[in-house]
């Protein structure tokens, strides 16, 4: 869990990075900025998982991969979902409210993240006696 939570949390500094350089540096649009942003975060987690998390678990198939963008694929649709009901719903539109909106949306979304990586994408290696 540990070595989730560092994987996790250099994911995150890489999505909120990439979150308000696009929002408020270049003025892209909210939505646009999140997803953007969770995808870039999402290959960065990929390597911090594979080589570092999880690196003591099966080695990397074909499976793994799919599993792991899919899965990714369903958080990002998560944690856009959640920021736009922040964004747009809530009225979370200045710069603190839109940071605040995109760290709920990762939170939530990154409880779900945890199960299925630990379960399914990154299985335990099963060591016979």
């Amino acid at each position: 869990m540990v070595k989730f939570g560092a994987v996790g949390g250099s994911g995150i500094a890489v999505n909120f990075l990439v979150f308000n350089l696009l929002l408020h540096g270049l003025t892209w649009a909210p939505m646009a900025a999140t997803v953007i942003a969770s995808c870039v975060a999402m290959g960065s987690n990929y390597l911090g998982f594979r080589f570092f998390a999880y690196r003591d678990r099966a080695s990397r198939t074909r499976r793994q991969i799919v599993l792991f963008f899919a899965f990714s694929g369903i958080g990002v649709i998560m944690e856009s979902a959640l920021f736009y009901i922040g964004y747009h719903g809530l009225g979370m539109d200045t710069p603190l409210g839109s940071n605040l909106a995109k760290a709920l949306s990762i939170v939530l979304a990154s409880a779900f993240r945890f199960l299925v990586y630990r379960t399914w994408v990154f299985e335990q290696v099963k060591h016979s006696r």
